[in-house]
């Protein structure tokens, strides 16, 4: 089920560009975090279905259009289909690189089948405690970001990008900052850097509450947004872990 393909312009600057990231969004999602800002599509089925001739059509279009990549967003479900489709895309002239754009929710086994098929692993790494996780998303979580981010790292190392400021091969990955230090960014940084201290990293100040926050009073600890002085704090988390590429 494919929610909607377009050229994307806020994407991070290395994926976006000027021509747009090449953007798939898939239908619902693996891991369903209570504050979705997607909720309709992560959560529900909006979209319709594609199958593979089409979806290899979908990349071709966007390419066509200008974009610098193909963007699959929340594909962790749909490995297979991707596969399927990505023969008569390559046949057909695809030849921009492949972003694997995902919430981290990710099996090792999944992840193996894309070696050497993706160029650039886009993962979230939302939270660090599984309490937080079982409370907001899943209990295993956080055990199952690290091992799909060492996988990603493993396969595709750190960001490269070109010349021209563009993403070509490598991992990027994503932390949502949530309010209350709830996401344990220090602890997520911490990761990172022993992963690599070039890890390229995205830290998002734009939660705000939705999906089911707030509704009848639901995840009260969640239900505002977060203040400029945890942005501050996360930032110096993740200089003090060694890390210092984030995405402008």
């Amino acid at each position: 089920m494919v929610a909607s393909a377009f050229p994307h312009h806020g994407e991070e600057s290395c994926l976006s560009g000027w021509g747009g990231s090449g953007t798939i969004f898939f239908s619902s999602c693996n891991l369903r975090c209570v504050f979705c800002q997607n909720y309709d599509i992560s959560w529900g089925e909006e979209g319709r279905p594609v199958g593979p001739e089409e979806l290899a059509g979908i990349m071709l279009a966007l390419q066509r259009q200008g974009c610098h990549n193909i963007n699959f967003v929340t594909p962790s479900h749909v490995i297979p289909q991707i596969l399927e489709a990505l023969p008569a895309a390559v046949e057909g002239g695809l030849r921009i690189p492949l972003v694997y754009n995902s919430s981290g929710y990710d099996a090792p086994e999944g992840l193996e089948l894309l070696d050497g098929v993706v160029d650039i692993y886009m993962p979230d790494f939302k939270f660090w405690d599984p309490a937080v996780a079982r409370r907001l998303a899943a209990e295993d979580y956080p055990e199952a970001a690290r091992a799909a981010v060492r996988e990603m790292h493993r396969q595709v190392g750190d960001l490269v990008v070109d010349a021209q400021g563009l993403a070509v091969r490598g991992l990027l990955v994503r932390h949502l900052v949530l309010p209350g230090g709830l996401a344990g960014t220090a602890e997520v940084m911490r990761f990172l850097a022993g992963l690599s201290r070039n890890t390229f990293v995205n830290l998002m100040g734009q939660y705000r509450p939705e999906g089911r926050v707030g509704v009848g009073g639901a995840f009260a600890e969640i239900d505002r947004r977060i203040g400029r002085g945890e942005m501050e704090e996360a930032y110096r988390a993740a200089r003090e872990a060694g890390l210092h590429r984030f995405a402008d």
